[in-house]
């Protein structure tokens, strides 16, 4: 999609500096109590994102992994005194941490050549020249659109497991685009699409963002979109 993407959450960071900021003009108020079970419930939530952030870096293979992490982190919120020696274990985490990463990135990448090599095999898909695939579900009426055409489409976007990272339609909002401002995937793919058409297209990380992270979407990603072209503007 586009290379300036929007997208719905694009990590805890910028939650906090999405606050808006009290205007000069009114006076502070004192925020409403917050009920104690609702403040559980947001901490719970918090917690859990951290949890699924770290677990996109780290192996972590049991039970006993998961309790020694959590207490490191319960002693350190807490303000209490390291059990360990902070220093000495530094080099190995930091290559606990390239360790990791490399056997993910490893299984990533098996586990997006088989998901897509089992949807080349679907009947209906065609690989274009740049390697991304399509399979259109709806045929649409009219002339394609050109390389460098102004497109309105719906879209939604998500990994190979099925996790979405952006959607023009729970934005309920149509999204447009030059063909030449969005990923290579999209500017190949949507121009064999006719206004109404709708297709799955599936972009291998090289027609996409490569090894640069986005967002929700890990560095060298395989993408999946459901793209409807709804009007092709000029």
């Amino acid at each position: 999609m586009k290379k300036l993407f929007l997208f719905v959450l694009v990590g805890l960071p910028l939650l906090a500096a999405a606050e808006p900021e009290t205007p000069a003009a009114l006076p502070e108020q004192t925020p409403a109590a917050q009920d104690p079970a609702e403040r559980n419930q947001m901490l719970y939530s918090l917690g859990f994102l951290l949890g699924d952030n770290l677990k996109t870096q780290l192996i972590l293979d049991n039970e006993t992994d998961y309790k020694a992490l959590s207490q490191g982190m319960r002693d350190c919120l807490l303000n209490k005194k390291s059990q360990t020696d902070l220093e000495k274990y530094k080099p190995q985490i930091i290559q606990k941490y390239k360790d990791d990463a490399r056997t993910i990135a490893e299984k990533r990448a098996a586990e997006q050549q088989e998901y897509m090599a089992n949807f080349k095999k679907e009947k209906g898909v065609k690989t274009l020249d740049n390697g991304a695939m399509i399979k259109l579900s709806r045929s649409g009426k009219g002339s394609t659109p050109k390389a460098d055409s102004t497109v309105k489409v719906h879209y939604t976007g998500t990994l190979i497991d099925g996790t979405v990272f952006d959607s023009s339609r729970e934005r309920n909002e149509a999204f447009q685009t030059r063909l030449g401002d969005v990923i290579p995937c999209w500017t190949k793919a949507v121009q064999q699409l006719k206004p109404g058409a709708r297709a799955t297209v599936v972009c291998p990380p090289e027609t996409a963002y490569g090894n640069r992270p986005v967002g929700r979407i890990p560095a060298n990603s395989a993408l999946v979109f459901d793209i409807e072209l709804l009007e092709i503007v000029d």
